[in-house]
């Protein structure tokens, strides 16, 4: 169930942070690129994770996941400080934190069953 909360966030944000991109000034290519790269990140992950055969590369593919949702949460601040904030940035920070809970959440319960194993 975790893995769905997270992946179906993870999926809202990329689809927010595409609308937010759109946006930006062209002269800004660079880091819309960067920004939609690093949230289609964070769900195929989590989904590549779910698909691999041992916990350990399913940790990887979290820990990846995590890393990129760090990215896009501080592309979205600076979006927010230069272009100033609205209603879809500030929408797309708080999917950032709902998208990290669930998503902390399995990377703990997965690190109790590999300490299991």
């Amino acid at each position: 169930m975790t893995v769905a909360i997270s992946s179906q966030r993870a999926i809202d944000l990329a689809v927010l942070a595409n609308a937010i991109c759109k946006r930006l000034p062209r002269h800004e290519w660079e880091l819309k690129s960067q920004m939609r790269r690093a949230a289609n990140s964070v769900h195929s992950n989590i989904a590549e994770g779910n698909g691999r055969s041992t916990t350990a590369d399913y940790l990887r593919c979290l820990y990846v996941s995590r890393s990129e949702l760090n990215e896009l949460e501080s592309d979205l601040l600076y979006v927010s400080r230069c272009y100033r904030e609205t209603i879809e940035t500030r929408e797309a920070l708080e999917l950032t934190v709902s998208t990290r809970r669930p998503l902390a959440g399995l990377i703990r319960t997965l690190e109790k069953k590999k300490g299991d194993e």
